[in-house]
Order: C-alpha cells, then structure tokens, then sequence
C-alpha cells in the first residue's frame, strides 16, 4: 500500500504534464473552410507546424484558431501561400491544396 501512493502521485503529475504540453503544441480553436459542393468541413484543435494535404476541394479557408496558418495552392505545402492570421478568413472562392497550422 505504501508503494502505492506515490507511484499514483507520480502518474497523476505526468498526466497533467501531458496534457498541459498538448494544449501548447496544438493550435487551439477551429479551421474551417468549405469542399465540394458546398459543404462546411472543419478540424479542431490542429497540431502545429504540420501540413495537411487536402483530399478534394477546397475553398474559402476561415483560421478560427488562436495561432496563425499557411494555406497553399498545391499539395505538401508549396505553391502560393496566404497567411492567415488568427480570427481571419480567407476570400470564399480562393481554393487551397494544403495548410499549416502554426508554421516556424
């Protein structure tokens, strides 16, 4: 029993380093943009500094989260990029390939 007290103080305290990291390494808040057919599309709480390829159209980017985003017109991360900063939309027809959430 004794051993068992401070091995459950030691797993609480990495849990709460865990999840006080993860809220710092991710770029709280929303993105939003709209796909084919209209359609809104929306990932929460993206991590940082990782590209995300889209899988079909995209359009219309709204960065609803508390860190700045790259959207680009092509794939992996290149071609034109428009920064988005947080609380900013992109214009509703401009289509994008991929995003980066919080880029260095």
């Amino acid at each position: 029993m004794r051993l068992c007290r401070p091995l459950a103080a030691v797993l609480g305290g990495v849990a709460l380093v865990l999840t006080t990291t993860g809220s710092a390494l991710a770029a709280d808040g929303t993105f939003v943009w709209v796909g084919p057919q209209g359609k809104a599309y929306a990932l929460d709480n993206p991590p940082d500094n990782k590209c995300f390829d889209m899988a079909q159209e995209a359009r219309g980017a709204r960065n609803s989260t508390k860190k700045p985003l790259v959207v680009y017109t092509q794939k992996k991360c290149k071609g034109s990029a428009t920064r988005l900063a947080p609380g900013k939309s992109a214009p509703s027809g401009a289509r994008f390939a991929s995003v980066i959430f919080n880029p260095r």
